[in-house]
């Protein structure tokens, strides 16, 4: 899929920017006629593909250089000193060059949405979604807070994945080395104590797995290669990705917890576009996308068109099963109340709290699942010594 960046007018005349997803130019229109929208033009945009030389701004950093640009525009200066200011207090090489792009290009007259999709490849269309909304809608100052806030959130939480995984990354390495160690240096040591044709068969299996690793390590590695470019090549076919992504969603421990996960982060994404002024229908195509779960994206369509069709976003949310009771009954609430963006901006909240919880306890599922698999090793290479000692002690004691 490539980015496309795009102008169009609705059936009002209203002329709107954006940028979307498509495989190629035809799929373009076809998307945006979907929308109900007349294609003036589109144009591939940097962000589809992945370009050499350019600078790509991690979470961490577009939380601190939206904050920065917050900042700076609610105390009233321009978006064209803010800008400069940003290149001239920027350490980063790549990040400089970028933010002095985008002081040239506002300061030739572009707008600021202009300027970010020609570095599309650096920001992400989220991004350059609710600045084009922002700058519509006159409250530039405000979105940019927003996308501070949301990329703060999505920082913490995947510094929280980080902290979670670190015990179960150093349990897993343990495992790897000891299973090495025993299988190259301390089971060549019982070898010996009985010949081959009198081993167990458990015995003899185990004992040529560890022959095979100390002189033919290299296909082990080969095959593993192998094997993990396989699983990268299938998941990018998309009938097997969707499958993968609905299992994922379906499985019995795991699955409630990445639901937890994906409710936290479609809400806040949901409460930030709707808020900055973007069409409840973008901004569920935006909020859906930004999951990536090709199994949420297809059922989100079938989302799209009903309400399209005036079917209420609770219901039409409700119906794809993908999210859980209380989660549709919040928007419902919203959408009857007439406040919709304050219930989905306390929803995300709530959510972005109980995602939090999900992720420790994802994790937390991974460490029985180490140990299990270290006991286990351990487990099956004294299976296969003790034999050997008990031979070779009943063998000393016959002579």
């Amino acid at each position: 899929m490539r980015n496309y960046s795009y102008v169009a007018k609705d059936s009002q005349g209203k002329t709107i920017k954006g940028v979307i997803e498509a495989e190629d130019q035809q799929q373009v229109q076809e998307k945006i006629y979907e929308q109900g929208l007349f294609l003036i033009s589109a144009t591939e945009a940097l962000g589809g593909v992945r370009r050499e030389g350019v600078h790509r701004f991690t979470v961490k950093d577009l939380a601190f250089s939206c904050r920065q640009l917050a900042a700076m525009l609610t105390s009233g200066l321009t978006i064209v000193k803010a800008l400069d200011i940003m290149y001239k207090e920027e350490s980063n090489k790549g990040a400089k060059s970028v933010w002095l792009a985008l002081y040239e290009d506002v300061n030739k007259g572009s707008s600021f949405t202009e300027a970010l999709l020609n570095r599309g490849g650096s920001f992400p269309d989220f991004m350059i979604s609710m600045i084009d909304a922002g700058e519509s809608a006159g409250n530039l100052d405000i979105t940019v807070q927003r996308l501070s806030d949301f990329y703060a959130n999505q920082n913490k939480t995947q510094n929280t994945i980080k902290g979670a995984m670190m015990y179960p990354i150093i349990l897993g390495v343990l495992t790897i080395v000891m299973v090495i160690g025993m299988f190259t240096f301390i089971m060549p040591i019982f070898a010996g104590l009985m010949s081959e044709d009198q081993m167990p068969p458990l015995s003899r299996a185990l004992f040529g797995f560890s022959n095979f690793l100390k002189t033919k390590w290299y296909v082990l590695i080969i095959a593993i290669a192998l094997v993990i470019l396989a699983i990268r090549y299938a998941l990018k076919t998309p009938a097997i990705r969707l499958r993968f992504d609905m299992i994922i969603l379906k499985m019995p421990a795991v699955g409630p917890l990445v639901v937890k996960i994906y409710e936290g982060r479609f809400s806040r994404t949901l409460s930030s576009l709707y808020s900055s002024g973007i069409p409840m229908v973008d901004s569920l195509q935006r909020a859906s996308s930004v999951l990536g779960n090709s199994y949420v994206d297809k059922m989100f369509i079938q989302v799209i068109d009903e309400v399209k069709q005036g079917s209420p976003m609770s219901l039409a949310i409700a119906k794809t099963e993908i999210f859980e009771g209380m989660f549709t009954s919040m928007i419902y609430v919203g959408e009857e109340s007439g406040a919709l963006d304050e219930i989905l901006e306390k929803t995300a909240d709530y959510y972005e709290e109980e995602s939090d919880a999900a992720v420790k306890r994802l994790v937390a599922l991974l460490e029985p699942v180490m140990i299990i698999i270290m006991g286990g090793a351990i487990g099956l290479c004294l299976a296969g010594i003790f034999p050997l000692l008990y031979g070779g002690i009943g063998a000393l004691e016959n002579s």
